[in-house]
């Protein structure tokens, strides 16, 4: 298994405050999207991060190390429709309480 800290870094920092409707759209569907994988169990944990300095979303992902985090988060709708894009972070040790 590998493990990543995604960071779904949005178009503007004040992006939250700012969205249009089409991009509260995308917003909503980027959260069925994250539930879903969290379902799956390819996510650990999800959410969004109120940082003053502007907010962001952290996703924490235990995956098979055949998968592919670039291609898994590329298919988030907030990012197929350009609205802001990923960080990826391995982390070489995940624990969780299961």
């Amino acid at each position: 298994m590998k493990c990543y800290l995604c960071k779904y870094i949005p178009p503007r920092a004040d992006f939250l405050a700012t969205m249009t409707a089409e991009e509260r759209d995308w917003m909503k569907q980027h959260g069925a999207f994250l539930d879903e994988l969290l379902e799956q169990g390819l996510i650990v944990a999800h959410g969004p991060v109120a940082d003053p300095n502007g907010g962001y979303g952290v996703s924490l992902y235990r995956i098979a190390d055949d998968q592919n985090i670039e291609a898994i988060t590329s298919n988030d709708p907030i990012v197929r429709n350009g609205a802001g894009h990923y960080e990826h972070h391995p982390m070489p040790h995940l624990r969780t309480r299961d």
